[in-house]
């Protein structure tokens, strides 16, 4: 049976009004399977809940952690009752209907730990150790979902990677302003000459530019193997799915490359998502 509706916020959540309308990338769209529709809609609400949380900024880092562990416990049924986590619980219940196991879940919330109490990062490897428990696990828990890939997670983990990077220069001013978090690689930073500050000013300063543009350049080379991701899928309706994931991705590399987030949003239009979808579903249908 499909999992229930997912449940309304509760008092340990921390809503942040964001939805899946407002994600880079379809969620669960009619291009999933309608059986498995209902189970991507309580995955996501179980990960919007858990990022809010880590991005709460009224929140403590302790209060942050204590109510995470509180969701790991009930994701992973050492806790079943608790109401106050029950798109936990929701989501326990889903992966126990489709054998899916509780592992991505359960590294996305060490991912939101992590923002809890790190608001820097070193280098790109140090970015890229983020992106495998924050980004990763949603790919591979729709892989598994849908009964796996002939290439492994590889080609997943590259995409997902490259979304999350770019959501964190879509949203790099605005992280530094309302949670003093700064996802761009240090090291890159100070060879720029770029400082943290710079991301409070209205425009990219040069040195801040290159450090975005060296952040594309990496994400570039993480598209080269997400490309590999359509194809590969077992399943041909994720397959079509992953190939607008990829072109929405290629397509915000690009928006990015000539536009400057700290002037303003980068995002896709609603005609251009159609493109991307149109596109994406073409390319996917030639490839397999």
């Amino acid at each position: 049976m499909p999992p229930a509706p997912s449940p309304s916020p509760s008092p340990v959540e921390a809503p942040s009004g964001k939805t899946a309308g407002t994600e880079n990338f379809p969620v669960g769209s009619i291009l999933i399977a309608k059986r498995l529709r209902p189970h991507v809609a309580t995955f996501y609400a179980f990960a919007r809940a858990i990022d809010d949380i880590g991005d709460a900024p009224e929140l403590s880092a302790d209060e942050k952690i204590a109510r995470l562990d509180g969701f790991e416990a009930a994701l992973t049924g050492r806790d079943t009752t608790t109401p106050g986590y029950a798109k936990a619980h929701a989501m326990r219940d889903s992966l126990r209907a489709t054998g899916v196991p509780d592992q991505h879940g359960v590294e996305l919330i060490a991912a939101f730990k992590q923002d809890a109490v790190q608001s820097r990062y070193a280098d790109w490897d140090d970015l890229m150790g983020y992106c495998r428990l924050s980004a990763a696990p949603v790919g591979r828990y729709l892989i598994d979902l849908h009964g796996g890939s002939r290439d492994g997670y590889g080609p997943s983990d590259a995409l997902c990677a490259a979304l999350q990077v770019i959501n964190h220069l879509q949203d790099c001013q605005d992280d530094y302003r309302t949670l003093d978090r700064v996802y761009l690689p240090q090291d890159w930073m100070g060879a720029a000459g770029a400082r943290v500050a710079d991301l409070d000013a209205p425009a990219a300063t040069p040195a801040l530019r290159r450090v975005l543009d060296q952040c594309l350049d990496g994400c570039r080379t993480l598209m080269r193997e997400a490309d590999a991701l359509p194809a590969g899928c077992l399943d041909r309706r994720l397959g079509l799915e992953s190939a607008v994931i990829v072109d929405v991705a290629h397509t915000l590399i690009g928006h990015l490359s000539r536009q400057d987030p700290l002037s303003g949003r980068v995002k896709l239009s609603k005609g251009q998502a159609a493109v991307c979808a149109l596109r994406g579903v073409a390319r996917g249908l030639i490839r397999r």
